[in-house]
């Protein structure tokens, strides 16, 4: 597959970016699909095209597919609040509406799309959930798991009908360098590391190297069967866990209150109020919140024996993201 042609939807952004580095690595010819605000300097000094526009806009979508034998579509309005909710669930609805359609006109071989585990059920008991364990739309919590529930039903809709060529990767919580906005997670690491988070929440998530996801999406372009499932993840990890290696890793001493989830709501409440006036994005929203009462973890079995997936210890990953925010100034 060296040299073959791939279209990066969302190639300036965080795990769009680690893909498109690592596409270049292994010898692929890689055309970024990019908005014409979005900063170069994910990749910058790395041999790409440019294709400037907008997963929303059909015609910049259709010229930017033009030639292309493989499509990874990871683009997605990742925000767990908004002004205007409908705003993300449009876009990535939408968004991967054109990029499918436009995909099957100009006969793309294979596609990767980009979901999340967020479209995941997972269980009240912690147990691992696996790619079997589906969230129906009426269950996701906020407009970003309602996005992401309603773009992969389009996608699993055209694989059986039209006879899209996809396979479908469900990250877990990525860390790790090129976070610029940053996510959701990326912040806490800022927070955290900052000493900005006197407390806690009860809860766990799976995090994971943004380079071991990307090398995932690789393995699936190579080893994935058309219309299956893969959680491309790494270790399942307490919350209080996760602070407690920041801390470490940043020379500071871990919180140690837990904090009740409800005492957080009027501030959530606040929080978001705040934004509505100052249009910048909240660091504590009720979503968040509502999300944190379910341990979010997740089992990579199934990509580890089908695709040869492997990640690195999570104390890697959150190394690396340190690093990369310190050396841009988010630390000081």
């Amino acid at each position: 597959m060296a040299g073959e042609k791939v279209l990066v939807t969302g190639a300036s952004g965080f795990v769009g970016s680690a893909v498109a580095h690592a596409l270049v690595r292994a010898g692929f010819s890689v055309r970024g699909l990019v908005r014409p605000t979005s900063s170069r300097s994910n990749f910058e000094g790395l041999d790409i095209e440019l294709a400037i526009g907008d997963i929303r806009d059909s015609e910049s979508v259709g010229r930017a597919m033009s030639g292309v034998r493989f499509l990874y579509h990871v683009a997605a309005d990742y925000r767990l609040w908004a002004r205007d909710p409908e705003e993300i669930v449009r876009t990535n609805r939408e968004g991967t509406r054109n990029l499918m359609q436009a995909a099957l006109r100009e006969g793309v071989e294979r596609v990767v799309y980009t979901s999340s585990v967020a479209t995941l059920a997972v269980a009240a008991n912690g147990t691992p959930a696996d790619e079997s364990c589906r969230l129906p739309i009426d269950a996701a919590i906020g407009a970003y798991k309602r996005s992401k529930v309603a773009a992969e039903e389009i996608v699993t809709a055209m694989i059986s009908r039209d006879g899209l060529p996809a396979i479908i990767v469900h990250p877990s919580t990525p860390v790790g360098p090129r976070d610029m906005r940053p996510t959701p997670t990326g912040r806490i690491i800022v927070e955290a590391a900052a000493g900005r988070m006197p407390g806690y929440v009860d809860t766990g998530l799976n995090v994971v190297h943004v380079d071991d996801v990307a090398a995932g999406h690789l393995a699936a372009l190579q080893h994935g069967k058309i219309g299956e499932h893969y959680i491309l993840g790494g270790q399942n990890v307490g919350f209080a866990s996760m602070l407690a290696e920041i801390a470490n890793l940043s020379g500071r001493k871990p919180p140690r209150l837990r904090l009740p989830r409800v005492a957080l709501y009027p501030l959530a409440f606040l929080a978001e109020a705040k934004a509505q006036l100052t249009r910048c994005e909240p660091f504590l929203t009720r979503d968040g919140l509502r999300m944190s009462k379910h341990r979010m973890f997740f089992s990579s079995a199934k990509a580890q024996r089908e695709l040869g997936y492997c990640a690195r210890p999570y104390q890697e990953g959150l190394a690396d993201a340190l690093t990369w925010f310190r050396q841009r100034g988010y630390l000081s």
